[in-house]
């Protein structure tokens, strides 16, 4: 459906991710990869969404004056929210230890931004999903760490791995929202936006 609506767009998906580039794929909906090296700073006043909100369009911006007028351009963030704080992705397997070992028998937020970006307007939107956790032995994020080396997710785990399946308790929410990008919204958005 949404293939037919998107046939004269051009769709650009900023993102490295292979699970946002399969969400694509998965939705039927046909794109390109560009990517553009930025470097992901945020003030240190933003909270919450502020920060993935400011990042999506950070990314956008790096593609400013490149764009045509049939493209649409997609970029996005996602921040794991915990206590006031925001995890992103760990600097090595010590951050991941240490991330892991706060997420456990705690709830946290995963919250994803994302920005539909044309030469005539700019759209952010985000999604938020509340996630909870069962306590995590030292062995459990050892073994998930060595096995399957999430370093590049935020918050060091991915919810479709291992530990999401032996340690997630409870989610409220968008399950695609924590994977990675919140399919059933950015659908929806494309479907208005065009």
């Amino acid at each position: 459906m949404l293939k037919e609506i998107l046939q004269h767009k051009n769709i650009i998906l900023a993102s490295g991710s292979p699970r946002r580039q399969q969400f694509f794929k998965d939705m039927d909906i046909p794109f390109s990869i560009q990517l553009k090296e930025i470097e992901e700073v945020y003030p240190n006043h933003l909270k919450a969404e502020e920060i993935t909100n400011y990042l999506a369009e950070l990314k956008a911006k790096a593609f400013e004056g490149s764009l045509q007028e049939n493209d649409i351009l997609i970029t996005s963030d996602t921040i794991v929210w915990l206590n006031g704080n925001a995890l992103g992705k760990p600097k090595d397997k010590a951050d991941a230890v240490a991330m892991l070992q706060k997420l456990s028998n705690q709830s946290h937020e995963v919250i994803t931004s994302v920005c539909l970006t044309s030469t005539a307007k700019t759209e952010v939107f985000h999604c938020t999903t509340q996630v909870t956790f069962t306590v995590l032995s030292d062995e459990a994020i050892i073994y998930y760490l060595d096995q399957y080396q999430p370093f590049d997710k935020a918050g060091s785990y991915g919810i479709q791995d291992w530990i999401g399946l032996i340690g997630i308790s409870k989610i409220e929410g968008s399950y695609t929202n924590v994977v990675g990008l919140p399919t059933e919204l950015v659908y929806k958005k494309l479907i208005t936006y065009v």
